[in-house]
């Protein structure tokens, strides 16, 4: 269900769910500003409000102040989140299941950046692309401007990608599209770039996607930001870790600032929400020039208490810490709905312009807004589904099913009772596992095998 915000026509939306729910008043008369900001690998236990000891004072005051997303699910890797994100759509359906580059998206498709462009936005990405390597680049897929870097990772300081490839150069920065050689750290080059479009003057509303690059690896961060965590038993990566993470809380709080600033903030809904689970280590001789060889990046994220890893379809890989805060129109609280990254554009469009946009699109996601407001609360009988080079899994309710793709081996598991994934029910539970083979047959004969 959507609802349609018109310029000028005031909507009288009564949010009727249980306290916290959402808020007893119209919705704004005026298509909102959309920011969405997207940590690049951030693990579930790596946000204060999640009970780490990584100091995140700004993210934490954002999820308080909205909806928390207790069972936000994303892929267990960048490239097919990003692409869920943009196309509304498993990003199984164009034959991606890892990092990829390239054509990604098919050229032509739609995106939630043509779309909001459409409907009268004007679209910005700062920050992480990963969806096409050039010319498969932001422009060509609805962004009216772009700055930030085409790949996977960078070096923080010279912001090169880790290596060439046929597909890849070692330069990866770039401003609309064009290569760019800029001096600085990518967090608060990203931020600036970020500020610099919520401060430009402009009659429309605005759709920004600002994609960190923290805290993926590989990790360089200044003084002020590793000081915070001497004297803590973390180890030397953790607290590089850490402080990479504390630097983008830093970039997030300027990003509010400039909103309060240009007094946009009460109109601007916010989506936090990280790509995939924490990464446990890296360690390369070779890539990034061997510049990393003898840094420490032994122990990087933490997904506690989820089992699992970045990409990994244990919830650890996949269910990822996120929220979303809109002053005045969503009311504090917490959501425990299962969510999908894919949900996000039907939701977004339904907002701004009904199913105008979106009602001839083949869509994965659905319009999520009514379990935001509280007036729905039960989504029991939707299923979810995950493909990767390794795994498939499928969720119905509280059951979620894994197979592994090369020994077809089988794991269930009652996420309502054993949300950590200890006890596989396979074995005792043989005609649900049946009838969730066929949910997943079903998804499967969607997908595109590239």
């Amino acid at each position: 269900m959507g609802y349609t915000l018109k310029m000028g026509v005031i909507l009288a939306v009564l949010f009727l769910g249980p306290p916290g729910s959402g808020y007893g008043q119209a919705a704004p008369a005026e298509k909102p500003n959309i920011l969405v900001i997207m940590p690049d690998d951030l693990g579930w236990h790596d946000v204060g409000y999640q009970g780490s000891s990584i100091q995140t004072p700004h993210i934490d005051t954002l999820a308080q102040s909205g909806r928390i997303l207790d069972q936000h699910y994303v892929m267990p890797t960048c490239t097919p989140t990003r692409v869920s994100l943009l196309t509304g759509r498993y990003a199984s359906r164009y034959g991606v299941t890892g990092p990829d580059y390239g054509e990604v998206i098919d050229l032509g498709d739609p995106t939630l950046a043509s779309l909001l462009a459409k409907s009268g936005y004007r679209t910005a990405i700062a920050g992480k692309w990963h969806l096409g390597s050039p010319p498969y680049t932001p422009l060509k897929y609805g962004f009216e401007s772009s700055y930030g870097y085409f790949d996977g990772q960078i070096d923080p300081y010279t912001h090169n990608y880790k290596m060439e490839t046929d597909r890849t150069s070692r330069q990866s920065w770039h401003r609309n599209d064009e290569y760019l050689d800029e001096q600085g750290h990518a967090t608060n080059l990203i931020t600036d770039e970020a500020i610099r479009v919520i401060e430009e003057d402009h009659e429309k509303p605005f759709f920004l996607f600002v994609a960190y690059s923290a805290p993926h690896f590989p990790l360089k961060e200044p003084k002020r930001w590793t000081s915070i965590y001497d004297g803590t038993q973390m180890p030397p990566s953790r607290k590089w870790f850490a402080a990479s993470v504390t630097h983008m809380d830093a970039g997030i709080g300027k990003i509010v600032d400039a909103l309060n600033r240009t007094g946009q903030h009460e109109n601007t809904l916010i989506l936090f929400a990280s790509d995939n689970g924490g990464q446990h280590s890296w360690h390369s001789e070779t890539q990034y020039r061997g510049r990393y060889a003898d840094k420490p990046h032994r122990v990087l994220g933490n997904n506690f208490p989820l089992r699992g890893w970045k990409g990994d379809l244990y919830e650890g890989g996949i269910r990822a810490p996120a929220f979303i805060s809109w002053p005045g129109t969503l009311a504090p609280g917490v959501i425990h709905t299962p969510i999908h990254i894919s949900d996000w554009l039907p939701t977004l469009l339904g907002l701004v312009e009904g199913s105008n946009l979106t009602k001839n699109l083949a869509l994965d996601g659905k319009d999520i807004w009514p379990v935001l407001t509280g007036e729905i609360d039960d989504e029991s009988d939707r299923t979810l589904y995950w493909k990767t080079v390794q795994a498939y899994a499928v969720r119905q309710g509280d059951w979620k099913l894994l197979v592994d793709r090369q020994t077809e081996a089988k794991a269930l598991y009652n996420l309502s009772k054993d949300f950590r994934e200890t006890s596989d029910l396979s074995t005792e539970k043989p005609e649900k596992v049946n009838q969730m083979l066929n949910m997943l047959d079903t998804q499967k004969q969607e997908d595109r095998v590239k």
